[in-house]
Parts: C-alpha cells; sequence; structure tokens
C-alpha cells in the first residue's frame, strides 16, 4: 500500500524515494525467482502472462531463420493460440499437438513433430480450464534432442505446484500476478541466461533493456509479496485445497450421479475441476447460482459463442461442451464450502432439468430427455 502512496518515487530516479522504490522492486525480484527457481537476473517484469506469451512468439518470430516451425498444443490458452494464428498467416510452420482425453499432450505427435526445423516449443505447464499438468520433463528432453528452444506458459502452475525454471530447463516462461493472491496488472518473464531475445517495447532500456517503461511498483512489490506466501504456503496449499475439491467432486456426484469430473483421473492441479452435466446448459446453472464464482472455461474466453476448444480437443462432445463448468478452489476455501457448492450446483441443476425437459406429473409419463441443442431450441 505504501508504493500507492507516499512511496511514489520513480525506481529510474536517483533522488532517495527513486531509489527505495528501486530496492523495493529487487527485493521483490528475488521473492519472485526464489518461488519459480532461477536467477534474479533472469526475471522480467511484465503486465501478465499474456503479455510475457506474445513477447516470447514475438521474439522468436524476429529470430527466426531457417528454422520456421512452432509447435504447441491444441489446448493452449488464447494469448498463446491467437498470436501462433497469426505467425501462421505470416508464413510459419504451426503444428498444433493432439492431447489424449484427459487433456495431457501426445508425446509420440510430439517426438515427431519436434525436429531440426522447430523454432520453438511453446507448452503450458498446466490446463487452465481442466487442470491437467503436462508432461514437462519428457517434452523438455525432446527440445534439448532437437536442439531448439522452450517456452512454457505457467500461468496456472504457479503457487500451485512446485516450479523450477532452471531445473525444468525452460529458455522462457510466462507467469501472472492475480493466479496467485497478487496484483492484476503485472506479471512474470523469465528469460534464461544467454537465452536469444529482442526486445518488443524499447524506450528508456529498463529491465534490462528487454521492457522499456517506467516500472509499476506496487504491481512489482505486491507479486513479490504473493511469491514469498505461496513459498512457505505451498505444500500446506496443496494439500488443504486438493482435500475441499475432492469433497467437492465426491459431493456432486453423489447428488448428480449423471454429472461427470472432466480428466478426474489425470494429474491435475489441486483446485481445479472441470463439471459436466449432460442436458444441463452451463450459462444456464451459472444464472441459477449467481452466489458462486464458476464460469464456463477459461476467464479469459468466458461468453464465447464457440464451445471450449480444450473440451472439444479432449474429445467431448459439442453438447457436452456446453454443458460444462470450471470451478476453481483455493487459499480461503472450506470443506464446508464445497458442501454448499456441491448442494447448491446440484439443485440448481436439479430445478433445470425439470424446467428444461419437463416434471413428471401422476399419471403422466416424464418427458423423453433431449440434447443441449435440442433444449435450447425449446425455450
Amino acid at each position: 500500500m505504501p508504493y500507492f502512496s507516499r512511496e511514489c518515487g520513480n525506481p529510474s530516479s536517483f533522488h532517495g524515494m527513486g531509489r527505495r522504490a528501486l530496492a523495493a522492486c529487487e527485493r521483490a525480484r528475488e521473492l519472485v525467482a526464489d518461488l519459480v527457481g532461477c536467477n534474479p537476473s533472469e526475471i522480467v517484469f511484465t503486465s501478465g502472462a499474456t503479455e510475457s506469451n506474445n513477447t516470447v512468439l514475438a521474439w522468436v518470430a524476429s529470430l527466426a531463420s531457417s528454422r520456421r516451425r512452432i509447435v504447441t498444443t491444441a489446448v493452449e490458452h488464447k494469448s498463446i493460440s491467437e498470436p501462433c494464428r497469426s505467425l501462421a498467416e505470416s508464413g510459419f510452420e504451426v503444428i498444433r499437438l493432439p492431447v489424449h482425453s484427459d487433456g495431457a499432450v501426445d508425446l509420440s505427435a510430439a517426438a515427431t513433430a519436434i525436429d531440426e526445423n522447430t523454432a520453438v516449443v511453446t507448452i503450458q505447464g498446466a490446463n487452465n480450464e481442466v487442470g491437467t499438468l503436462q508432461p514437462i520433463t519428457e517434452i523438455a528432453g525432446l527440445v534439448r534432442s532437437a536442439g531448439t528452444l522452450f517456452h512454457c506458459d505457467g500461468a496456472q502452475m504457479l503457487g500451485k505446484v512446485p516450479v523450477s525454471c532452471s531445473d525444468a530447463q525452460f529458455d522462457y516462461a510466462s507467469f501472472s500476478g492475480h493466479k496467485i493472491y497478487g496484483p492484476k496488472g503485472v506479471g512474470i518473464l523469465y528469460v534464461r541466461k544467454g537465452a536469444p531475445i529482442t526486445p518488443l517495447l524499447r524506450g528508456g532500456g529498463q529491465e534490462g533493456a528487454l521492457r522499456s517503461g517506467t516500472l509499476n511498483v506496487p504491481g512489482i512489490v505486491g507479486i513479490g509479496e504473493a511469491c514469498r506466501v505461496a513459498r512457505y504456503a505451498l505444500l500446506h496449499d496443496i494439500e488443504q485445497i486438493g482435500g475441499v475439491r475432492c469433497r467437492f467432486e465426491t459431493e456432486i456426484v453423489r447428488a448428480l450421479p449423471t454429472a461427470r469430473i472432466n480428466a478426474s483421473l489425470a494429474d491435475r492441479l489441486p483446485g481445479t475441476t472441470s463439471l459436466t452435466i449432460p442436458g444441463i446448459p452451463a450459462t444456464m446453472l451459472m444464472a441459477n447460482v449467481p452466489h458462486l464464482c464458476i464460469a464456463e472455461g477459461s476467464a479469459c474466453s468466458s461468453g464465447a459463442p464457440e464451445p471450449s476448444h480444450v473440451l472439444l480437443a479432449m474429445g467431448i462432445s459439442r453438447d457436452d461442451a456446453e454443458c460444462t463448468v470450471r470451478i476453481s478452489f483455493g487459499r480461503n476455501n472450506s470443506m464446508s464450502d464445497a458442501d454448499e457448492a456441491a448442494r447448491s450446483i446440484a439443485r440448481a441443476a436439479q430445478q433445470l432439468d425439470s424446467m428444461i425437459f419437463g416434471t413428471a406429473i401422476p399419471g403422466k409419463p416424464r418427458v423423453e430427455r433431449q440434447c443441449c441443442e435440442s433444449a435450447r431450441q425449446k425455450r
């Protein structure tokens, strides 16, 4: 809070207030490096993982000469898939690796795609909709064998599972502050020492001339503090949040036997649940549980007319994808929260089922169940 008001010096200035601001930013850089497993000099502060992702792909595009292939997956966040689409339009070959039904990358396809023509491999560490953790170690081995560059969108991993950029052999990695209870609008770009880079923003030379512009001191201090807390709370959070999610999933399936937990057997983030309730459109379900913060998929894509590309890539039908919600549990949730969420969702789903498909009336057969698309046309 002091850096919003009385400690408002520009960290590029040499007066006392400016030096104090710079010291606060450098301390935050150290705290971030402690959490993500790297040297503080390899941390660049950005506005968030979206900027970090776009920056890496722009750097690669500017540096690429003979290597014109980009390997990614079919389930990436839009801050990767959209820049890749743009690069494809400018002449790059973009290969989107398929995933299995649990959302994990098909490693045999990756082994075929990653070769000496590959400029960069960019793969998320954990999926933002279903929580599946990708086989990063195996992918890193393929990348090193091909002698190419490795970028990881680690936004969902930070503060939820252990992360070490050095051990994972990332060349670049992207993170966001708001994923770990830090401020919105501040992020991290890890750049391995010696990795090729070209500045996207030029100007005053801040951040080692890699990202010019006056530093967002309150945001940087905030993300540093969030990383400090996350480092010491990580193991407790994994156990506590994982327990809450498990309780919810057990209770919701008990209350709604037709409900399905997507990627339930995969290695997942501890707090992420992707829940499909066949026949109950996600938008209608969300409207009937306004006290719960749940979404159709990625918050960056909520409200989009098309069903989740992640779910479709996993082989889930369009109808079921439109009947799927994403639920995230966090540090402040309890077992009673899990029970209340399960009760609320089950009650709302049962009420919607009666409204959409008809209520059983003594002496009359219940209306035959219809698919989501037919139900929407009926409404």
